[in-house]
């Protein structure tokens, strides 16, 4: 087999709540990846609803018989077309795990439900061969979303390789990371979005251009340091987005890379690279040594080890 695999990502101005289009925005850029000979297509974070919480509707479009619809019809295109598919993040409602209310109950009551934003692995055969509910939630989130909290980063066997999933801000936790790689992942894909005014404007008095820094630099370090490759998919075509979708390999940097158009990109992702740099740096060998030295406490105790 090749060590190189032909990869898309896909970026667009997402449409606030407005599902039925921004799906078909999403197949039509699919269709065009396949014709490219891709072999994974990755698409935005909230492709589907973009970001508008605060609105009823939010909470309506991820109930679970419309975010099924959604799924069902990426698995089917998928093995349609034969390629594989991470579409951006599905917000998925789900009743609340610490009640047990009837469904009827829950209606209009933001406190009976949960809200996950969730990805998907889904194969070129139309199976689902991995799911990751985001944990590391973006501060504005927080009152909306619910985390995975101590669910563990889980690894995925797929005809690209072995591929974890993360989710825009967990990028900024090398500890997501470095749980992945330690589970072998070999690729990493992160579905995003990630706008120009996330920082603070007194951050942004400093370097009005920080976001796209952080990102620049961010991904680039997460290759390295962790000997693999990552794929990256944000939403963009408006003043506020950022674009920079691409294609990260350690040793080389971005292979493949989009500033703020809206479109499709595919590229050849050499994962002969992810090999040499792991044995150029042998990163994933000293994780995998006993004795290592290194260790986090969880948040169950604090810094003297005490709950």
């Amino acid at each position: 087999m090749s060590p190189t695999r032909r990869v898309a990502v896909i970026q667009w101005a997402i449409k606030n709540l407005a599902g039925e289009q921004n799906h078909a925005t999403a197949c039509e850029y699919i269709r065009s990846a396949a014709a490219q000979g891709a072999e994974l297509a990755v698409l935005p974070e909230y492709h589907l609803t973009g970001w508008a919480p605060e609105d009823p509707l939010f909470a309506t479009q991820a109930e679970q018989t419309v975010t099924a619809n959604y799924l069902s019809a990426y698995q089917s295109l998928a093995k349609e077309l034969n390629i594989c598919l991470v579409p951006g993040t599905i917000v998925e409602k789900h009743p609340h795990p610490n009640l047990n209310l009837d469904p009827k109950e829950q209606e209009g009551d933001k406190h009976a439900y949960v809200l996950y934003n969730t990805a998907y692995f889904i194969s070129n055969t139309g199976e689902i061969l991995g799911r990751y509910r985001k944990k590391n939630i973006w501060h504005p989130e927080r009152e909306y979303l619910t985390s995975s909290a101590a669910e563990p980063h889980e690894v995925f066997d797929t005809p690209v390789g072995k591929v974890g999933l993360l989710i825009c801000w967990d990028v900024a936790f090398p500890e997501a990371f470095r749980e992945l790689i330690s589970n072998g992942a070999e690729v990493v894909v992160v579905p995003t979005y990630w706008g120009r005014s996330d920082a603070s404007p007194a951050a942004l008095q400093h370097n009005a251009n920080s976001e796209a820094l952080f990102l620049d630099t961010t991904l680039t370090a997460r290759c390295f340091e962790n000997t693999c490759a990552v794929i990256f998919a944000n939403y963009a075509g408006t003043d506020q987005s950022l674009g920079m979708s691409r294609i990260v390999l350690p040793i080389v940097g971005p292979v493949a890379k989009m500033e703020n158009e809206e479109g499709v990109l595919v590229g050849d992702m050499n994962m002969e690279l992810v090999r040499l740099a792991e044995e150029n740096y042998k990163v994933r060998m000293d994780l995998g040594r006993e004795g290592w030295y290194y260790f986090y406490r969880h948040s169950l105790t604090g810094a003297d080890g005490e709950p």
